[in-house]
């Protein structure tokens, strides 16, 4: 199969858990630097979709190629830690550890054994969390406990985990599913701007279709399993997003 810019490639998509299928005859493209917003129901894909495209989880049937080349030709370690980047709404944050090793732990994929280990006597690298810690706006805070942070200071340092992993390619779980509105907007603004900045994809589920329509360029939309529409920002309408979350049951 010949790939010009396409990043990711699903064809056919299949998974089910048990009797319930997640996804459905899933076929999509998506382009490097693309920001893309994934809405719907609950229950409609998203997080599967996710981690599909993650490699988290294998679907059961379909073709799936990531900058031309299928899952399992990836192997665990750098070379996926340098194309994947993972934030989700719990923040996977160690809380009893002070923020800057929350922060290089975005270099574990990088680091042997011993340079992960030593870290955590004598941080590694502490100049680029350091950056990192500047450019989500708590640099103050490198070495207090996490656990003492609020939940949109937890989610800025998840940002700066990811600053300093650096992937291609940042998938976002539903990542401010647990902040107020206005914090949420902040960190998804942050989100979009950071990924700008770096020229990285950016692909985000979300349950706001606020913050989907205002800081993404496309929109896919998901209900039971299936793309419902998949259409760039300028092109969704009311009349779409209202038939979208319809509680009556989509047509098969």
């Amino acid at each position: 199969m010949a790939f010009q810019n396409e990043q990711f490639v699903l064809k056919n998509i299949e998974k089910k858990y048990g009797e319930n299928r997640a996804l459905s005859s899933l076929s999509l493209c998506i382009h490097k630097g693309e920001r893309i917003a994934l809405i719907g129901p609950s229950g409609a894909g998203k997080s599967t979709l996710l981690n599909i495209l993650a490699m988290i989880i294998q679907p059961d049937s379909g073709e799936y190629w990531l900058d031309g080349m299928t899952s399992s030709q990836y192997k665990a370690g750098k070379t996926l830690s340098r194309k994947l980047g993972i934030i989700r709404q719990q923040f996977d944050l160690v809380p009893n550890l002070p923020v800057i090793h929350n922060v290089l732990a975005g270099r574990l994929g990088e680091w042997g054994f011993f340079r992960s280990a030593l870290s955590f006597f004598i941080p590694q690298d502490k100049n680029m969390a350091i950056h990192a810690l500047e450019r989500v706006g708590l640099l103050e805070k490198i070495y207090e406990k996490t656990a003492n942070l609020s939940g949109g200071q937890q989610q800025r340092i998840a940002l700066a985990r990811l600053l300093v992993q650096r992937p291609e390619i940042i998938l976002a779980d539903e990542p401010v599913a647990s902040l107020d509105p206005a914090r949420a907007d902040d960190i998804i603004s942050k989100l979009v701007q950071l990924a700008g900045e770096e020229n990285q994809t950016l692909i985000t589920s979300l349950h706001s279709v606020e913050l989907a329509t205002k800081y993404f360029d496309r929109i896919i939309a998901l209900r039971a399993g299936r793309i419902f529409f998949d259409l760039p920002i300028n092109e969704v309408t009311e009349h779409m997003l209202t038939d979208l979350y319809d509680l009556m049951e989509p047509e098969r």
